[in-house]
């Protein structure tokens, strides 16, 4: 695979896997736009595993801890905040998983990946995310989610399934319905994002093992480190800016290019 090409996967999934613009929107629309073969099964993985590594760094002690709470849970220690953040990643990753091999089941998965589906879902969603993050308070914080709330944002974020419609972007509009802060609402998505990568980062695996050749793994490789960099600068870049912006970058940008992409498929 040209350098060039492996390069452009990584950064575009490292930056829009964060950033609340559909990761696997553009991810879609880079064959389809430019005439590039498709990446392939182990580029995916390897680009998932990148920003796995990069999130994972970035809020590593909401990690651990949900790491340990996993041990509580176990242990019968039920009430512990560690072992309440294990439970509330897991209920938030269940709607997702289910959405997913429904999906798959049913053959939609693919009959999704269109530029006129990513169009309506990037100006749709982007619209959606507007109104909620200029009309929803900002009186709850990180501290108030719950396991009811987790649940209801794992609806949420079953959504994302739809290319273009961003699972960070609809995890943080979820929660800012709700009146988490942009702070707290961004800090749910990402720690959400953990367990949901890493499913789909698994099942991705365990489907393209045994038909990777060395220099697909070289590939993988490459791929993985630039996806790791990019995602933590684009994380790191948001999480400050969230301090004196709102969402409204992001969704200009989501509506300017739902519009260009309409375009595109009816014209």
């Amino acid at each position: 695979m040209p350098l060039l090409h492996l390069l452009l996967v990584a950064v575009i999934q490292g930056i829009t896997e964060f950033l609340p613009i559909s990761s696997s929107g553009h991810l879609i629309l880079l064959p389809n736009l430019t005439g590039l073969d498709d990446q392939g099964q182990v580029i995916d993985v390897a680009v998932h595993v990148g920003t796995l590594f990069a999130v994972c760094l970035y809020f590593r002690q909401d990690v651990l801890l949900s790491i340990k709470g996993l041990g509580h849970l176990a242990t019968g220690r039920h009430n512990s905040p560690a072992a309440k953040l294990s439970l509330m990643l897991i209920i938030a990753t269940i709607p997702v998983v289910i959405a997913g091999l429904i999906l798959s089941i049913t053959g939609l998965e693919d009959a999704l990946r269109s530029v006129a589906v990513i169009g309506w879902t990037m100006l749709g969603f982007g619209i959606v995310l507007y109104w909620f993050d200029q009309k929803s308070p900002e009186t709850e914080t990180y501290e108030d989610w719950s396991i009811k709330r987790a649940l209801i944002l794992g609806l949420w974020q079953a959504i994302a399934l739809i290319p273009g419609t961003s699972r960070s972007g609809i995890t943080i509009t979820g929660a800012r319905s709700m009146g988490f802060n942009r702070e707290a609402a961004a800090r749910i998505a990402m720690l959400m994002s953990v367990p949901t990568i890493f499913a789909s980062g698994t099942l991705l695996t365990v489907e393209v093992i045994g038909n990777a050749d060395a220099q697909i793994a070289k590939d993988g490789a490459i791929a993985a480190v630039f996806a790791f960099l990019s995602a933590l600068a684009a994380l790191s870049f948001m999480m400050r800016l969230l301090k004196s912006v709102s969402f409204l970058p992001y969704v200009i940008y989501r509506v300017a290019l739902g519009i260009i992409l309409l375009a595109i498929a009816y014209a």
